[in-house]
């Protein structure tokens, strides 16, 4: 009796919900920008996933999400440069990807799109923080474009700068998501 009650929940849960993957098909990017003193520079990579599960009636209604960025995949076009950022800042050998958990907490619906906010926890370095990223969800065929722009901080995940390169990398990061998601469900 009781599985049987447990296994409605779990079924009336998915008529409520649906779940979006990452579609590695599209033209994804996350892209960091490093506008410091001397020198700016950008990362870009295509190589991310993740899921999102929320109601195609209400996204913010237990939304939960989940993305991850493989940081070994960066390139930032100089080849010397891709292995400084990895080995000596990033440390990809043991932190290769970055993290993002979390949902979506506020929805504004404006036709085809929302503009949204979402809050949870980055983890780069192995150092995690909580997070409130502004974005923006637009419908497309079969899911959404998900859009945003922000700063992430080096030192909140320990991440070192030596005194020597402070005029060259910036301590604040802006990050920019521009990825797509499909429905599986």
């Amino acid at each position: 009796m009781r599985i049987m009650f447990l296994f409605m929940i779990i079924s009336s849960l998915s008529l409520f919900a649906d779940e979006y993957n990452v579609d590695k098909d599209q033209k994804n990017l996350v892209k960091f920008i490093s506008d410091a003193p001397i020198e700016e520079f950008e990362g870009n990579t295509k190589d991310i996933d993740g899921y999102l599960i929320a109601s195609p009636n209400d996204v913010t209604d237990n939304s939960e999400l989940y993305f991850l960025v493989e940081l070994t995949t960066l390139d930032t076009g100089i080849g010397l440069r891709n292995r400084h950022m990895r080995e000596n800042y990033l440390h990809t050998d043991e932190y290769p990807r970055a993290e993002f958990t979390g949902a979506i907490t506020k929805a504004d619906k404006k036709g085809d799109s929302w503009d949204v906010i979402v809050e949870g926890v980055m983890k780069i370095h192995g150092k995690d923080k909580k997070m409130k990223v502004n974005g923006k969800m637009t419908k497309t065929t079969n899911g959404f474009r998900i859009q945003a722009n922000f700063i992430v901080k080096l030192s909140d995940h320990n991440i070192e700068i030596p005194s020597l390169m402070v005029s060259k990398i910036d301590e604040n990061m802006k990050l920019k998501v521009d990825f797509f998601l499909k429905n599986v469900s």
